[in-house]
C-alpha cells in the first residue's frame, strides 16, 4: 500500500504519513513542525480522506508480526527454535519481562493516535461540508472500527489498558507525547473494554463494507482493495461473542455469510463465504480432495498452487480467494514492502525463529480422513519439513528463496472458515446445538431425515434468522438453496465426522461441542493469529483456567521444557494471562 499501489489517489501517500506523524523509538509522537503538513492544507475533499484511510492501513501493516507472534506463540500451536530471540522465549514460556519488545504496547497506541486524529478531521470535514454525509459515514466508520480492533487486541493481551479517543492536539504538545502520558487516561479491563467497544460499534453511522462504487474500492496494479479494510460486522460478532450475547453474535456472522457477491467479489451466492463441498469434476475449490475415483491413492491428492485448500494461501485475489477471505492485506516488494513472515518462519532465506509445536503436529496427525488416511492434510500444508526442520508454511508460500529480495506475501486476518466456527460457537451457546454441529461437521447432511419425503421440507432448519439454513438441491421440483453446497469445516477437510457421546441433546453436549469447535479452530486456523484469544475467551467464559493452562502445558511438555509444571501453575491464575504494561 505504498505510493505506487495507490498512485491514482490524488494525494501522494508520503504526504499522508507526514500529516499522520512520524514515530521514533522513545516518543509516541515525534513530528518536526517543518515536516508536518498543515491541516488546513490537507483534508480538503473525499480524496484527501481516502489518502488518510490508506495511510492508516499502510501503518497498520507494521503490526503484522506483533499480531501473529502475540496470538500464536503465547498459545499452544507455535514454538520457538534454537535461534529464537529471548523475547520470543519469554512469550512462549510466559516469563515476559517489562522490557520485552513484544510487551511494548507502543505500536498499537501509535496507530490509535493516528486514528483519533483522522477521525477528528473527518468530523471537521463533514461539519465544513468538505465531505458529504454518505462519504463521511463510510470512511469514519471504517477507521473507528479499526481503532476498536486495536483496542480489543490490547485488552486481550494486557488486560487493563488506557483508553482514549481524543485527538492529539487535545492531549498534549504534539512534539512531546511519551507513553507515560497515557497514565492520565482511564484504564479499562478486558470486560470494560468489550462493553465500550460494543457501544462505539453500535453507534457507527455505517455498518457495511465500502459500497461497490466507493472511490476506495478499486483494482490497482493487480490488487482489488475490497478485502483490505476491516469487516465491521465480524468485529461486532466477535465483540458480542466475548460479551456472551450469543444471538446478537450469530446475527452479525450470518449477515456476513450472506453478503452480496457484488461486495465479496466471489463468483456467486452459493460460494460466497460458504464452506462448500469438493468439486470432484475440475477441483476448482478450496477443499482437501483427490482425483475422482482415486481417493485411495495418496498420490492422487490435489496439491498445487491453484486448486484445493492449500491454494487459498498462495493464489492471487481472484474469485476463489474472494470466496474465502474476508480481510487480508498484501505485502508486495515492488511497492517497497517486505513481509515479516519470511524472517520469522523460513529456514531458507529467513532467520527461522519460530516453528509449529509438536503438540500441534500431533493434533493434526491424530485425525483420520474419510478415505482412511491417518492424518489431517491441512496440517501437512500448514507446515512442512524443510532441510530436516519443521517450518510454518501458511505465510511464506509466495516467497521464493531463489529470488530472496522478492519478499511478497499477505497478512491473513479473517476468513470464511473462522466466520463459520465463530457462528457455531455462538449458536452452540444459544442452544442451537444441531446447527453448530452441522457447520462444524458435515454441513447440510446433518439435517438429512429419511422420514421426510417431501423435497420441499428436506434439509431445512425451519428456524428464524439467524438460524434459518436451507440445504436443498433437487431437480424435480428445482431447488438450489444458497447453502446447498455446504460441507461443514470437517467435510471440506475430508475428515471423518465426529459424534457426540450421549447424543446432541445430552446434558454435556454444550461443553463437548464447544471443545470440538475450539479444537477444529486449531486444525483449520493455526498460525493465523486467533489462538490465544480463543483460549482466553473459553477459559474466561467457563471460569476454568485449566482450559488454557493445560494446552500451554502440553506444548511445553512435548518440547521437553523443564518449566512446564511451573508455567501451568502460573496460568491457573487468570491475572497471569496478561502481559506487563510498560508505561515508561
Amino acid at each position: 500500500m505504498k505510493k505506487k499501489l495507490f498512485k491514482s489517489l490524488r494525494r501522494a501517500f508520503p504526504v499522508v504519513l507526514l500529516s499522520l506523524g512520524l514515530f521514533s523509538c522513545d516518543k509516541l509522537i515525534d513530528v518536526q513542525p517543518d515536516n508536518a503538513l498543515e491541516q488546513d492544507q490537507f483534508y480538503q475533499d473525499k480524496f484527501d480522506a481516502d489518502a488518510a484511510v490508506i495511510g492508516i492501513y499502510g501503518k497498520f501493516l507494521n503490526l503484522a508480526e506483533h499480531h501473529i507472534i502475540l496470538n500464536e506463540l503465547r498459545a499452544d500451536l507455535m514454538a520457538v527454535t534454537p535461534a529464537a530471540r529471548e523475547s520470543m522465549v519469554q512469550l512462549s514460556q510466559h516469563t515476559v519481562t517489562p522490557d520485552n519488545v513484544y510487551a511494548d504496547p507502543r505500536p498499537f497506541y501509535e496507530l490509535i493516535v493516528n486514528c483519533n486524529d483522522v477521525l477528528t478531521n473527518f468530523d471537521r470535514m463533514k461539519d465544513e461540508s468538505k465531505m458529504s454525509q454518505a462519504d463521511y459515514a463510510e470512511r469514519y466508520s471504517d477507521i473507528a472500527a479499526l481503532r476498536c480492533w486495536l483496542y480489543l487486541q490490547l485488552a486481550i493481551h494486557y488486560g487493563n489498558v488506557p483508553y482514549f479517543t481524543e485527538p492529539l492536539a487535545k492531549i498534549t504538545d504534539i512534539t512531546n507525547l511519551t507513553l507515560s502520558d497515557l497514565s492520565r487516561f482511564d484504564k479499562f479491563t478486558l470486560d470494560q473494554m468489550i462493553d465500550e467497544l460494543i457501544r462505539v460499534m453500535e453507534a457507527l453511522p455505517y455498518e457495511e463494507q465500502y459500497s461497490p462504487l466507493n472511490s476506495l474500492n478499486r483494482s490497482i496494479d493487480g490488487y482489488n482493495t475490497r478485502k483490505f479494510f476491516i469487516n465491521k460486522r465480524v468485529l461486532m460478532g466477535d465483540l458480542y461473542l466475548w460479551k456472551g450475547e450469543y444471538l446478537k453474535a450469530a446475527e452479525q456472522y450470518k449477515t456476513v455469510m450472506e453478503t452480496p457477491t457484488s461486495v465479496t467479489g466471489a463468483s456467486n451466492e452459493f460460494d460466497s463465504y460458504k464452506i462448500k463441498w469438493a468439486d470432484v469434476t475440475n477441483h476448482n475449490d478450496l477443499s482437501v480432495g483427490y482425483v475422482r475415483y482415486a481417493d485411495q491413492d495418496v498420490t492422487a491428492l490435489i496439491d498445487n498452487n491453484t486448486q484445493g485448500w492449500k491454494s487459498m494461501f498462495i493464489r492471487p485475489m481472484d474469485g476463489l480467494f474472494n470466496e474465502e477471505w474476508i480481510w487480508a492485506l498484501p505485502f508486495d516488494y515492488t511497492f517497497g514492502q517486505k513481509t515479516p513472515f519470511v524472517k520469522l518462519f523460513s529456514n531458507v532465506g529467513g532467520d527461522y525463529l519460530v516453528k509449529p509445536s509438536q503438540h500441534a503436529i500431533d493434533l493434526w496427525e491424530s485425525q483420520v480422513q474419510r478415505n482412511g488416511f491417518p492424518w489431517d492434510q491441512r496440517g501437512r500444508w500448514s507446515w512442512k519439513m524443510q532441510n530436516g526442520q519443521p517450518v510454518v508454511m501458511k505465510h511464506i508460500y509466495n516467497f521464493d528463496p531463489v529470488n530472496p529480495l522478492q519478499t511478497n506475501g499477505k497478512w491473513f486476518l479473517y476468513r470464511a472458515a473462522l466466520l463459520h466456527l465463530r457462528f457455531a460457537e455462538a449458536a452452540n451457546r444459544d442452544n442451537q446445538h444441531k446447527i453448530a454441529w452441522a457447520l462444524l461437521n458435515n454441513g447440510g447432511a446433518a439435517f438429512d431425515d429419511p422420514d421426510i419425503t417431501d423435497v420441499r421440507e428436506e434439509l431445512d432448519t425451519f428456524e428464524p434468522f439467524p438460524y434459518n439454513f436451507a440445504f436443498r438441491s433437487t431437480n424435480t421440483p428445482y431447488f438450489r438453496d444458497i447453502y446447498h453446497r455446504s460441507a461443514g469445516i470437517r467435510g471440506r477437510a475430508n475428515l471423518t465426522y465426529l459424534s457426540i457421546p450421549g447424543g446432541i441433546s445430552s446434558q454435556d453436549s454444550t461443553i463437548y461441542i464447544e471443545n470440538k469447535i475450539i479444537e477444529e479452530a486449531a486444525l483449520e486456523l493455526a498460525f493465523e493469529g486467533h489462538r490465544w484469544g480463543d483460549l482466553v475467551r473459553i477459559a474466561k467464559r467457563r471460569n476454568d483456567p485449566a482450559f488454557l493452562a493445560d494446552k500451554v502445558y502440553a506444548k511445553l511438555v512435548k518440547a521437553g521444557n523443564p518449566n512446564a509444571d511451573a508455567v501451568r501453575a502460573k496460568l491457573m491464575h487468570p491475572q497471569n494471562w496478561f502481559l506487563p504494561f510498560r508505561m515508561e
